[in-house]
């Protein structure tokens, strides 16, 4: 069905039919001109919002619109984490061109309904507008948290540990497997077609003969790159083990990227090992492929999702206990400086290299 033939009211209509609420604090979801919430009491309330552009921050050669909508939702609930809240509500708006169909913006929207039910969260509202040159996705989350619980970027203070969840470098080197296999496929293309045609016969299905790409022993990659999540688990725990947080960011621009804004933000220093930085074993076999430093590509990667955080040095033993939580160095005075600790002991300037949406590459 074509997205005309119900226009921009119908089209909400049909997207937003099976939207429940499950939050108290969402008084009136979608519906009318604004969603009307309540403040919880002895909370504040957290906003945050991101925007995915096609061609930029997704491409649709390979990535499935359903696992775009999960995304896009979880790339916002990530910075609510970010600031050790809960998320609550989001809303979400729209720029779609022509070439999509109703049914394409139904698997888009059951993505964003499928991370918003595992992370408890309302869809409240949103826009939806035509677009001249693709897709664009613009999501604000809306969560809470009581005011001596929030983690800001400038706590950190001279001994905190730096700590980090997960492992990191995957979601980047799965973008560099997608990115190489579309590059063999539309090789394949330029090659199928141009024999089709040389010799008089079908081009469509000379394509149809291209094999698919083998992804084996590539999908933990792929799936943190199509499919991350936020890290909701990690908020819990440190919760449960009463530790204080005294800064937080989450990593989608690259470790050494969001140290740097905590160090610059808390006017601090920092030292981290590079024999502490958590790797996935997919991640350094598939580096080793590309003839890249698995270690660049952690610090440097972008999108993992994780979260980095200080604590206080006395906090070790209860951080250390807590499964998928890595130390990977401590912060120190502002005139050290920002360090990486080489495997061989080597020290060198920790620099920011990690995604830059501004700059041409």
């Amino acid at each position: 069905m074509e997205i005309a033939e119900l226009g921009e009211f119908g089209l909400i209509k049909h997207l937003t039919k099976e939207t429940e609420t499950i939050n108290e604090s969402t008084l009136k979801g979608v519906g009318d001109d604004c969603a009307v919430l309540s403040p919880e009491a002895g909370t504040q309330t957290l906003v945050t919002t991101d925007m995915l552009m096609e061609g930029v921050h997704f491409d649709l050669t390979y990535m499935p619109l359903r696992h775009l909508g999960y995304k896009a939702v979880m790339v916002n609930l990530s910075d609510i984490y970010a600031m050790n809240g809960t998320p609550r509500q989001i809303t979400v708006s729209l720029a779609i061109s022509k070439r999509f169909m109703v049914e394409d913006i139904e698997e888009l929207y059951s993505g964003m309904r499928m991370a918003c039910k595992r992370h408890n969260v309302d869809i409240v509202g949103g826009d939806t507008t035509s677009s001249m040159t693709g897709l664009a996705i613009s999501i604000t989350a809306i969560g809470t948290a009581r005011a001596e619980d929030i983690a800001y970027r400038n706590g950190a203070k001279e001994t905190d540990l730096i700590c980090v969840s997960g492992n990191l470098g995957a979601a980047y080197m799965g973008l560099q497997v997608l990115e190489r296999e579309k590059a063999v496929y539309n090789q394949q293309v330029a090659e199928a077609t141009q024999q089709a045609r040389k010799n008089g016969s079908n081009v469509e299905e000379a394509i149809a003969q291209i094999p698919q790409p083998d992804f084996a022993g590539k999908e933990y990659l792929l799936e943190r790159q199509m499919k991350p999540e936020a890290r909701k688990d990690i908020i819990e725990k440190l919760r449960q083990a009463n530790v204080k947080i005294t800064s937080m960011i989450d990593i989608s621009d690259g470790l050494s990227s969001e140290l740097m804004h905590i160090c610059e933000q808390s006017r601090c220093g920092c030292r981290i090992y590079e024999e502490r930085i958590p790797l996935d074993y997919q991640t350094a076999v598939t580096a080793e492929e590309f003839n890249m430093n698995v270690s660049t590509c952690a610090l440097n990667g972008g999108e993992d999702y994780e979260l980095l955080f200080t604590v206080p040095l006395t906090a070790n033993e209860l951080v250390s206990a807590i499964e998928d939580i890595k130390v990977i160095g401590y912060i120190t005075k502002p005139e050290l400086g920002k360090a990486l600790i080489s495997r061989d002991g080597n020290e060198f300037e920790l620099k920011a290299q990690g995604w830059n949406h501004m700059t041409e590459e």
